[in-house]
């Protein structure tokens, strides 16, 4: 993607979406010492080792789509599971279906969560649906995971912001 970032003055930074036993999780400061301390092929690890085993290596791990019908963080916390050390999660998602959202919302409400926005693009042309809009530049992975943990940031819907109502 360096090509694009250059022909389109846009930094592209480089994360994973992990699978887990609890869904699905963004991983951003991923390191090589990062790949080897867990699996990131193993689609049953548990999301608390992920977030521990990220935190442990300066990088975090948050909840993807959290809303998303049977896949989501919401799913398993409505099974009694709990997530102490989750403090944020995608709280808009550009891929999400009707109520998808609305479930991540009310799942930060209710437990006191930050949320970040993703386009969940698959397509070029759904980059930058949903983003996150953050006080802090930020230049590289390092930057965007310590903009995350320094938790002045907030979701944001492309066409708000193109409209000036973010």
């Amino acid at each position: 993607y360096s090509n694009l970032a250059s022909q389109y003055e846009v930094l592209v930074l480089k994360g994973s979406e992990l699978d887990t036993r609890y869904g699905h999780f963004l991983v951003y400061g991923v390191t090589e010492a990062l790949t080897q301390a867990i699996d990131f092929g193993d689609v049953r690890m548990d999301a608390r080792a992920l977030m521990q085993a990220a935190r442990q290596h300066d990088a975090i791990a948050v909840p993807a789509h959290p809303g998303r019908f049977g896949i989501g963080l919401t799913e398993y916390v409505s099974q009694g599971e709990v997530f102490d050390d989750v403090e944020t999660v995608e709280r808009l998602n550009g891929g999400s279906r009707a109520g998808e959202n609305e479930r991540a919302e009310e799942l930060c409400n209710n437990h006191n969560l930050l949320g970040i926005g993703g386009s969940d693009a698959h397509l070029t042309s759904h980059i930058a649906t949903c983003m996150t809009d953050f006080k802090s530049a930020i230049k590289n992975e390092n930057n965007l995971v310590d903009a995350l943990l320094s938790k002045e940031f907030q979701p944001v819907w492309l066409e708000n912001v193109v409209n000036g109502a973010s």
